[in-house]
């Protein structure tokens, strides 16, 4: 492929939502990507006291929450969210989730991706614990403070 055909498929591709082309010959390949490279962030979430609320201090603390809310701080403490974004359970749409109700993860494990600005932070456990529940749904948009999970430490 001459320069003159490349600059022509380039602007074609430009002009378009396209953000990935690829084309391969027997005797050249081309691939063109668009876009900010995804980033993956380990982020370490701040004290424990700050996001694994006990039964009795979330019960107390919002006694106005609705019927699922109280229900999920009823049995067991909660993993929420240190950020705004949005929650994947998977690190891609076709791979298994990271966690699933009823598993015990270690300290460290990750558990889901909080995506925000195109950038992906893993959360992960502070300390051993069993998953009781996962309170959001795979692509939801969460907001500071929701709770991801209800957990009984192991």
């Amino acid at each position: 492929m001459d320069i003159k055909d490349l600059k022509l498929l380039v602007k074609m591709i430009t002009e378009t939502d396209i953000t990935e082309f690829e084309l391969d010959n027997s005797e050249e390949k081309i691939v063109i990507r668009r876009g900010p490279k995804t980033e993956f962030i380990n982020v370490a979430t701040p004290s424990p006291q700050q996001f694994f609320a006990p039964q009795q201090a979330v019960a107390s603390a919002a006694p106005a929450t609705s019927a699922p809310a109280a229900a999920a701080a009823e049995s067991g403490e909660t993993i929420n969210s240190p950020i705004v974004g949005s929650f994947y359970r998977a690190p891609a749409p076709d791979a298994a989730p990271y966690v699933e109700v009823g598993q015990v993860v270690e300290k460290g494990q990750v558990l889901c991706i909080v995506e925000a600005m195109k950038l992906m932070n893993e959360i992960e456990s502070e300390f051993r614990c069993k998953i009781v529940k996962i309170c959001k749904e795979n692509a939801q948009a969460v907001e500071f403070g929701d709770p991801l999970f209800v957990i009984e430490r192991v």
